[in-house]
């Protein structure tokens, strides 16, 4: 199949304008309503008052449930270690914005704060900076995030005996302003550096001075009863299990993009439709986007029920690179569709999860034909202590020798990879089976413990072993040395401090199979890592 390029923003266009027509067309859909309107009386008067109701403004979008997800703990319990000192035993776990979790892939864009319209809500320090009311009309928000992790990296990106022992450091703040529910501004600085490194630092080390988001949103109308938005500037993405579209948020800098989305959020469907250039990172200058790339697609979500999702969605990247690094997957000249759907929830204790995708286009002068497929079921273990649940997973992404006519390597776009293929980095979402198994416990409500066990072999042994940038690492062109990648085993314990701080503590390491031993003898890397985190 070919696609001439010049027609692509067309094509997106329609998609977008087939997107917002019927907002503004189509019955049962109708304009935009006046603002709600809600009664105020005093002891001294009858006199009213017509006030903007803030209690669902912003109408912001809850993440989705990845894959390998956990039920946290309920009933009665110490929360955070602060409630364990000062013996604040609570009855439920208390309602807060953020995710007891030192990483959150949730934008802040996203993050909740509606319930502070609740006047009985659990008072906090930072209070005073969220949902600062100026007249009747306007809703002034204040936010950020510091976090510091140290490092240390043995075999570093493959090389045996290569050790790196270093710091990352990011600072975060936002600032979110509010017309009514009709128009946002949001706008959020980062600035992410690292120290100490032996070597050369990665693209997503260090950022020095930067804005990650800023954007403006419009109400286009309500849409049977929920409200439909364009987003133009620059924006994170987050989508479905993140194995495509992810903010990355493992990474010191995160991912985001500049552009276009509509979306409109109701309570059992969602829709999106986007056309987006991903940020090229630049050390010491302002950021530019990527005039090489571009990203659009159509994603729409169907929750059925709490905790269920379908998705289904349809994703072009256009990449039109210099095709001289045959070595990636992504800096060459190709136009990648992606189709693809999933389903995950839980049945009483039984958990699960299913996500195929399928990928045709472009390569140079090959045809693409690639596919992944992801799948998992675990156990919720809810009578027992320390709240265990445990997981079965076999991930799966095409390879091929690519010799021919028709390139057979599965590309990843944007994910968050490490966290269903190690936290290590040595493997990507590319010419790879992974079979897994993941425990997560909870011994106290305030610490998290998950341990993982990854076996990877190579799909197709002709291909590379791609990490988890999607770069290609290492091969056997003549497939003498096997698929057997190796064994990798990570364990992570979080605690969560208090409503604002976590501490995250790791290790990885990679048992070298047969093929790594032949392409890359005397490697066994391994990982370790702590890190602090600070939301506000």
């Amino acid at each position: 199949m070919t696609l001439n390029r010049c027609w692509l923003p067309k094509i997106l266009g329609v998609g977008i304008l087939g997107f917002t027509l019927p907002v503004f067309a189509a019955p049962p859909l109708t304009p935009a309503a006046d603002p709600p309107v809600e009664v105020l009386t005093t002891k001294d008067s009858t006199e009213t008052t017509n006030k903007f109701d803030w209690k669902k403004v912003p109408p912001v979008a809850a993440s989705p449930r990845p894959g390998l997800f956990l039920i946290p703990p309920s009933g009665p319990g110490y929360y955070s270690v602060l409630d364990l000192i000062t013996g604040n035993e609570r009855k439920a776990p208390p309602v807060s914005p953020y995710a007891p979790y030192a990483l959150q892939t949730t934008p802040a864009f996203d993050i909740d704060f509606r319930y502070l319209e609740n006047p009985n809500h659990e008072k906090d320090i930072f209070d005073p900076l969220k949902r600062i009311h100026i007249g009747d009309d306007f809703l002034l928000s204040f936010g950020g995030q510091f976090w510091y992790r140290n490092t240390r990296a043995s075999d570093n990106a493959l090389v045996a005996g290569k050790q790196n022992n270093f710091n990352l450091v990011r600072t975060r703040f936002h600032a979110d302003l509010w017309f009514q529910d009709r128009v946002r501004l949001f706008a959020e600085f980062l600035d992410a550096r690292t120290m100490g490194q032996s070597v050369t630092p990665g693209v997503n080390d260090q950022n020095h001075t930067e804005l990650l988001n800023i954007f403006m949103d419009v109400k286009l109308a309500n849409v049977a009863n929920a409200p439909a938005y364009v987003r133009v500037g620059r924006q994170e993405l987050t989508y479905g299990s993140q194995r495509l579209i992810s903010s990355l948020d493992w990474a010191n800098t995160r991912r985001t993009f500049q552009g276009v989305k509509t979306f409109w959020h109701a309570d059992k469907f969602n829709l999106d439709a986007f056309y987006v250039k991903p940020m090229a990172m630049e050390v010491d200058k302002l950021d530019q986007w990527d005039e090489k790339r571009n990203f659009m697609g159509v994603w729409g979500t169907y929750k059925p029920q709490k905790g269920h999702a379908a998705d289904l969605y349809f994703l072009t990247l256009d990449n039109n690179k210099n095709p001289n690094k045959p070595l990636t997957t992504v800096a060459v000249d190709s136009i990648i569709h992606t189709i693809g759907s999933r389903y995950i929830g839980d049945h009483k204790r039984v958990l699960f999860e299913l996500e195929g995708m399928y990928q045709f286009g472009k390569y140079q002068a090959q045809d693409i034909s690639a596919y992944a497929v992801a799948s998992g079921l675990g156990y919720h273990f809810a009578d027992l202590p320390m709240n265990p649940q445990i997981w079965l997973r076999h991930d799966f992404a095409s390879g091929g020798n690519n010799n021919g006519n028709t390139r057979g390597t599965f590309n990843q776009l944007f994910p968050f990879g490490n966290y269903y293929l190690g936290w290590i980095d040595r493997v990507g979402r590319q010419n790879i089976h992974d079979f897994n198994v993941q425990l997560a416990l909870h011994p106290q409500p305030w610490a998290t413990f998950t341990t993982q066990y990854h076996k990877f072999y190579l799909a197709n042994r002709y291909d590379f072993l791609y990490n988890a940038a999607g770069v290609a690492t290492a091969r056997d062109a003549t497939g003498r040395s096997g698929t057997n990648v190796g064994d990798e085993i990570d364990v992570r314990l979080n605690i969560h401090i208090d409503r604002h701080q976590d501490v995250l503590v790791g290790y990885s390491k990679l048992f070298a199979g047969d093929f790594l031993k032949a392409t890359k003898p005397g490697v066994s890397p391994d990982l370790f890592y702590v890190q602090y985190n600070f939301r506000f």
